[in-house]
């Protein structure tokens, strides 16, 4: 395992030095087929995925690298503009530095964004996308959320939450209001996890309170990336299908891995998801949420190497 902190840049400002720097890491061996990790948020980072399934997906004979986007997780970067751009050109150096021509892009929730904007415009340098729990439309996810904790909350006579719900559907739905309340009454109700976990996960979830860097970074989300993302790119009302649609056209593979869980998405999203990428380009799993990876490790490994073959 390999840490790398990459200087992209540094200015100067009132003489004192602004350094920006790239935090990526890189497990097995570079002339392997390669695979790049996308985090989730805006205002995450890739420690979930990063001590829980990389090195486990490397063993199998790929060129797995993690990073944190500019500006967020380890990634320090007082100037960070918080847009696709910058995400893609994030991308683009990390790709140069490794030296990786063409690559595998995991992109795990908003980092599905990110892998289809980057994908549109760099075509030659994408292999093949997985799309891992990742919203296609966020505002279609925000409805769903929305009615899931409306219905829990009835049949709980849950009447305070049912005036949070109220005042919700009242509000701008692309504001950031909307849409970090919508995520915190998901987190509230147990969207992101499986009710009843497998053994494989139970285990790889108790490493939240033992290993030094998810204790560190796993459960940190900053304020700041969500707000500016915002501002650059109204990102929670983007809708990606057209662009699934243009990569498909640009002969690039998209698959989705996607957990039946997952409060975030309805059934008659993920029947659309099928229909945009194929039928066979999707596996849609039980006991299953929003972190795949770690709920289903081992049949998520084994769809990525199924599909990379």
């Amino acid at each position: 395992m390999k840490y790398f902190l990459i200087l992209i840049l540094s200015t100067f400002f009132s003489s004192v030095a602004l350094c920006q720097v790239l935090y990526i890491n890189t497990f097995g061996d570079s002339t392997d087929t390669p695979i790049i990790f996308l985090h989730g948020g805006p205002g995450y980072n890739s420690s979930t995925f990063e001590v829980t399934t990389a090195k486990k997906l490397a063993d199998k004979g790929y060129y797995v690298v993690v990073y944190d986007r500019s500006g967020e997780g380890r990634s320090i970067n007082p100037t960070a503009k918080y847009s696709f751009n910058e995400a893609h050109n994030d991308l683009l150096k990390i790709m140069d530095s490794l030296n990786i021509k063409k690559s595998n892009l995991i992109g795990h929730s908003f980092g599905g964004m990110i892998a289809a904007t980057f994908a549109v415009k760099n075509p030659d340098k994408i292999e093949s996308i997985f799309l891992v729990g990742a919203p296609v439309n966020l505002q279609t996810s925000f409805k769903n959320i929305i009615s899931k904790c409306e219905t829990i909350y009835k049949q709980n006579n849950d009447e305070q939450n049912l005036n949070y719900i109220k005042m919700l559907k009242e509000m701008d739905t692309t504001s950031i209001y909307y849409s970090s309340y919508c995520f915190m009454h998901a987190m509230q109700n147990g969207f992101y996890s499986p009710k009843n976990p497998s053994q494989e996960a139970q285990n790889l979830y108790s490493l939240f309170s033992t290993d030094s860097i998810l204790i560190s970074n796993a459960q940190k989300m900053d304020q700041v990336s969500p707000v500016e993302f915002l501002k650059s790119e109204n990102y929670t009302s983007i809708d990606i299908s057209n662009l699934l649609i243009d990569i498909k056209a640009k002969k690039i593979n998209i698959y989705g891995l996607y957990g039946k869980e997952d409060g975030l998405y309805s059934e008659d999203q993920i029947i659309y998801l099928k229909s945009l990428l194929g039928e066979d380009n999707l596996v849609y799993l039980e006991n299953c949420s929003h972190n795949v990876f770690i709920d289903q490790q081992t049949k998520f490994i084994d769809t990525i190497i199924k599909w990379t073959e």
